[in-house]
């Protein structure tokens, strides 16, 4: 279902102009009006769902295959040397607008977009137990 509050359902269900790069009954892949480098661009499902988690298997599943499609295209056409697919999942994870969206951003050897993090460690036997509990869980 749409959210007629939502920017970005209005977006992807084209109520707002885009630059539109890839549609389907699903799906629009539109230019990122404030990119992290020139050609960043990002998915929005046509139906409302706030993050990964209110939204159905099938249709994450999709946005993959979409993402890997548009990622194709954007190192063909931009020339680019990597591409970053991130999808952020609440707030203390990066995202600001709270409509699934995963974002191809091209990546250049030396540009300055700050994707990153501090690296931790395990104190000995943590990860084992980690990864233990993280395998109960999923289902």
């Amino acid at each position: 279902m749409k959210d007629e509050n939502c920017i970005f359902c209005k977006l992807a269900n084209g109520d707002i102009p885009t630059n539109t790069v890839y549609e389907d009954s699903d799906f629009r892949a539109i230019m990122d009006a404030s990119p992290a480098k020139k050609g960043h661009v990002i998915i929005l499902p046509k139906q409302h769902a706030s993050d990964v988690f209110s939204l159905d298997p099938d249709t994450v599943g999709k946005a993959f295959k979409v993402a890997r499609k548009i990622a194709a295209a954007v190192k063909q056409v931009t020339g680019c040397d990597g591409v970053n697919i991130l999808q952020n999942n609440g707030e203390a994870a990066g995202q600001t607008v709270f409509h699934f969206h995963v974002h191809v951003i091209p990546r250049f050897k030396n540009d300055t977009v700050n994707i990153g993090w501090d690296h931790e460690e395990y104190a000995p036997g943590e990860a084992e137990k980690l990864a233990k509990e993280l395998a109960n869980a999923v289902k």
